[in-house]
């Protein structure tokens, strides 16, 4: 294989232009490191290419899901679970679902901006309830980042002051829309807290972006930069240092070594002509997501790495973790009819629930939060109405049909739990040793199961959504699913919260990296994405992933200032 290796010798290779990613570009550009970031899917500047104010019919397929975006037509994200050419494959018995965003800035063109900390007792699980690891690092280690990354990229949000739900440097939150006051008033009957949501969409003038004018479709890229992504709001300031070399369409094969065992450049296959191409560093740092990281360091063996880089401790791939997930939907008869109003506001609710029991009492270990939905945020659907029909009678042709539209438009809501997973022996990727990618690069082979502890919170899930629709005087769109059936849980990986396969810790016997997400084995070497986290808190993960690559990079800079790397 002819490789074509590139003269210059940049400071860092950055893989991956996501959260991470971009982080790491921006904090390492402006401490003046020459960079070059490998990003393994095409240009995006939401300005251009987003479809924000696309109508439907614009689109021959009224804007429904394709192959490369499963999420519709118009969603701001290149990628999905199903990549052609790119294949992973499941070990028998298993199921995980690998969704990859292929396109600057990843993911974060897709998440929906839920921007929360980890607090106190999620970096200390063990030493609450024996399971699981602690984190090497405390919040109140992470807490300045978190503050800095607030003040950078702007969060709405309101002070609660609640122990392990850490309030964080707010804008001021959106009113709640209708719908949202009356769970509200069924959640604060229930005793079941609801607040503000937190979210990284600006409702006030921050740094050079304009306050969020509330169109409602975030998902599709914000073209005003309104919102958060890594194109919007990190790679443009690191572009601007002129210190920065970005290279789409290369998709990273290896991390390649020298005979000292340091990390000398990556090498990576052009998608347009597929010829291997390498770039030179004195630094790599890894953000490719925690899957697609541990996969290239697993691909990347030598004679001193048999098993792999950075993997003596044979946990590369380890303790892979997903939020838990579920969803159920309710009729609620006194939204029938709804009086025509306006319910703009952002891309996600204005109000969310973070858990507000004592898990000492309850039969599962750690806690969820209720992500909330419905209204007339979206045109009717037959799907919908077919939900109602079961329990309404509903439906029909003609004028019956319309009026039966009219009367239930707006009268559902929903709710979306977001748990957190336990790490267990039987949940990991690695290499499949049989099959390869379309560009010749050994794939991942995932083994997924989830726990007694993700049923039992299931469960207490799909409990807890129904009592809340009942307590609104509604009833649930689905019947309650058995325990056979996991009671409705996604499989794991569909909630893309996946976070673990390269964990930081103290003893480089059963952990990757170090307490600033350094390689044991190779000192520069670094991990800026998710893969470092040793637990996967109920909280969305980007808000942590950002931080804790911010905390990194500046850790590169302090090193590389003192000559130390």
């Amino acid at each position: 294989m002819q490789v074509i290796r590139q003269p210059k010798t940049y400071d860092v290779c950055i893989v991956g232009s996501g959260a991470g990613g971009g982080m790491a570009a921006k904090v390492l550009s402006e401490a003046g490191a020459d960079l070059v970031l490998l990003e393994a899917g095409p240009m995006w500047d939401s300005a251009k290419d987003s479809k924000m104010s696309a109508w439907p019919y614009e689109s021959p397929r009224r804007g429904a899901a394709t192959p490369s975006r499963p999420f519709g037509e118009f969603d701001g994200c290149l990628g999905g679970w199903d990549i052609e050419g790119e294949p992973y494959t499941q070990a028998a018995g298993s199921r995980f679902d690998w969704f990859r965003g292929r396109m600057l800035g990843g993911r974060t063109n897709h998440w929906g901006r839920i921007s929360l900390r980890m607090g106190p007792d999620d970096f200390k699980g063990r030493s609450i309830d024996g399971l699981g690891d602690d984190w090497p690092i405390t919040y109140d280690e992470i807490k300045p980042y978190y503050d800095k990354l607030d003040r950078l990229v702007g969060i709405f949000g309101s002070l609660e002051h609640l122990p392990n739900e850490p309030d964080g440097v707010f804008l001021p939150a959106p009113k709640p829309r209708c719908h949202e006051l009356l769970i509200k008033q069924a959640a604060d009957r229930l005793n079941i807290r609801c607040i503000p949501n937190r979210l990284s969409i600006l409702t006030r003038p921050l740094n050079g972006r304009p306050a969020c004018h509330y169109c409602g479709q975030c998902g599709r890229g914000c073209a005003t930069h309104a919102n958060f992504s890594s194109p919007s709001v990190l790679l443009p300031p690191a572009l601007e240092t002129g210190k920065l070399r970005i290279i789409t369409n290369a998709m990273a094969r290896e991390v390649l070594t020298d005979e000292r065992g340091l990390a000398t450049g990556v090498s990576y296959v052009n998608r347009s002509d597929r010829r291997d191409y390498a770039v030179r560093a004195r630094i790599v740092v890894l953000a490719a997501s925690a899957c697609e990281t541990a996969r290239l360091l697993l691909n990347s063996k030598s004679g001193r790495f048999p098993d792999g880089l950075a993997n003596s401790s044979g946990v590369v791939g380890r303790y892979l973790t997903d939020s838990t997930g579920l969803a159920v939907s309710g009729h609620i008869p006194k939204m029938e009819h709804g009086v025509p109003h306006n319910e703009d506001g952002t891309g996600g609710a204005h109000l969310y629930m973070p858990w507000w029991l004592d898990n000492k009492t309850l039969d599962f270990p750690r806690g969820y939060h209720i992500e909330l939905g419905g209204g007339k945020r979206s045109a009717p659907g037959f799907g919908v109405m077919g939900g109602i029909q079961r329990f309404n009678g509903v439906g029909g042709y003609g004028k019956s049909l319309k009026d039966d539209y009219r009367r239930f438009y707006g009268a559902t809501v929903n709710f979306a739990g977001r748990g957190e997973m336990i790490p267990n022996d039987d949940t990991y990727c690695e290499i499949d040793p049989h099959v390869v990618d379309s560009f010749g690069i050994p794939v991942l082979r995932f083994h997924a199961r989830f726990s007694d502890h993700e049923v039992n919170q299931a469960r207490h899930m799909q409990e807890t959504f129904r009592e809340i629709i009942h307590e609104m005087g509604g009833t649930p769109l689905s019947p309650m699913p058995s325990r056979e059936r996991l009671y409705g849980l996604e499989p794991v990986g569909r909630i893309i919260h996946e976070v673990g396969t390269t964990r930081m810790g103290n003893d480089p016997a059963t952990s990757v990296l170090n307490a600033n997400c350094q390689a044991h084995d190779v000192k520069n070497l670094f991990v800026a994405d998710a893969g470092p986290f040793v637990s996967n808190a109920h909280k969305n993960c980007t808000w942590t992933i950002l931080a804790l690559a911010m905390r990194t990079s500046e850790h590169i800079a302090r090193q590389r200032n003192q000559g130390t790397l």
